[in-house]
């Protein structure tokens, strides 16, 4: 049986999450960055996003973050547009609910913008209501 050289197994390569609790400076967006909310994970770290300008843009999540930082629907982020391609953003940062609500608090973020829901409470807003009310005359007729 070989022996093992490397420096350690399955929870080495883990590590520890430092950055869950620490509280960290509030990083606001320079030029060519723009803030966006998910819309939805594709896999492959990749992300739908509907940035703030109105453009839903393709964003892939950057090597740094893959693993370590887990990206939901309806989490804010802030992408790194791209010269060549319009339609495609890199995920720089994900911002943490409370950092969200003091960048809609600071006017970064439109009011319109819904922060602790999901994407799901949006779609059905607009929607007809799935509640059916029977009779108990229908009931009989069957």
């Amino acid at each position: 049986m070989p022996k093992n050289k490397g420096k350690g197994g399955k929870n080495r390569k883990r590590g520890k999450n430092e950055a869950d609790d620490e509280k960290r400076e509030l990083v606001f967006k320079e030029d060519g960055q723009e803030y966006a909310q998910v819309l939805r994970m594709l896999g492959n770290g990749r992300c739908e996003a509907m940035c703030i300008d109105g453009t839903k843009r393709l964003c892939h999540i950057r090597g740094k973050m893959h693993k370590k930082v887990w990206i939901a629907a309806g989490d804010i982020i802030l992408v790194g547009l791209r010269d060549y391609q319009d339609d495609k953003a890199d995920v720089i940062l994900k911002y943490m609910p409370d950092e969200a609500r003091l960048l809609k608090a600071y006017g970064e973020l439109p009011e319109n913008t819904r922060l602790n829901e999901g994407i799901a409470a949006e779609e059905e807003e607009g929607g007809v209501d799935d509640y059916v009310e029977f009779e108990d005359e229908d009931i009989d007729k069957i």
